[in-house]
């Protein structure tokens, strides 16, 4: 979870074209179909289910809390939105499919034209890219919004790993990965909730999270969600945020071969609960955005989730 506080303009001013005005007719709930990746079997080689985003859209469909119209369809982002934050060198990088096979971790990609890439791979990444950003304004206007995608939080302004190639985080807020970003950077707080054994282990970046909760092999619900809900707690306390970046994975999912915890279904509905609870109390703009999750049980979670955030109208149409 990120917080931003104490707005200032930047000396050499940021613009994007993915800022505009958008209807308050549509739920702040962002989505493409551009954003779940198919190309020749290849994205089964990755543990990480790349189409799960249009499974949580049909949930949500099938229990009639949206449909197409009702929702608001992400754009993807240009060179010129992705300059905001990446460098000219690492977008040229990104041109070589060796490069993108070290980045999603499916190494036979090396070996495919970098056309195919760029229309298989890198455009459904910068589709949910421009969802975070456009989900970010949103959020602000409407004091929430979710993308559906999103969360590349292994990315960095220079380097991308861990199936994250473009830092939508920093991204969303600038206009692992994002916390490189804004190591020295103070009016970006970050807490964050994770196994302290696991990848990517970069000390370096642990360095700019300034309220750690770190969490033991196994981790089960009720520890994981007392720790969460009273640290959040204090961290609101501690600062008042311009906006909650909400970095909402289901790798804590009890199961999960990369995340090593052992949290609940329900117990990933609470978090999200409590989450959402605290930004209404604290009146804060909140932007969630899904992240990772390494089993296909994850779309049915997520869309769970935010059913329940609207049960308890912690979400609505209108909120503000």
């Amino acid at each position: 979870m990120s917080a931003v506080q104490n707005r200032k303009e930047d000396k050499q001013p940021h613009r994007t074209n993915l800022y505009f005005d958008i209807p308050s007719t549509p739920w702040p709930i962002v989505y493409s179909p551009d954003y779940n990746i198919t190309f020749l079997g290849l994205e089964k080689l990755h543990p990480f289910d790349s189409g799960k985003w249009g499974k949580i859209v049909n949930f949500l469909k099938e229990e009639k809390m949206i449909n197409d119209e009702t929702i608001v369809r992400a754009r993807e982002a240009q060179e010129d939105d992705l300059l905001v934050v990446h460098s000219k060198r690492y977008l040229n990088k990104l041109k070589w499919s060796f490069i993108v096979a070290t980045i999603t971790e499916i190494m036979p990609v090396a070996f495919l034209p970098n056309f195919i890439i760029q229309r298989k791979v890198l455009r459904p990444f910068r589709t949910q890219t421009g969802g975070t950003i456009m989900a970010g304004k949103l959020a602000i206007e409407r004091g929430w919004a979710i993308n559906l995608g999103g969360g590349f939080h292994h990315c960095s302004s220079d380097q991308g790993g861990g199936f994250c190639a473009y830092a939508d985080i920093t991204l969303a807020i600038k206009g692992n990965g994002h916390e490189r970003d804004f190591m020295d950077d103070n009016r970006v707080y970050i807490m964050d909730a994770f196994n302290r054994y696991i990848y990517p282990g970069d000390g370096y970046a642990k360095r700019a999270i300034k309220w750690k909760i770190e969490l033991e092999w196994d981790t089960e619900d009720s520890e994981y969600l007392a720790k969460v809900e009273a640290h959040v707690a204090k961290a609101l306390h501690e600062v008042t945020p311009d906006i909650i970046v909400y970095n909402a994975g289901t790798d804590i999912l009890d199961g999960d071969q990369l995340g090593g915890l052992a949290v609940s279904p329900q117990g990933i509905i609470k978090r999200d609960e409590v989450i959402f609870k605290a930004a209404r109390i604290h009146k804060i703009p909140i932007l969630m955005v899904t992240s990772g999750g390494y089993q296909r049980s994850t779309a049915r979670i997520i869309a769970d989730s935010i059913l329940n955030l609207h049960h308890l109208h912690l979400i609505d149409q209108r909120l503000i």
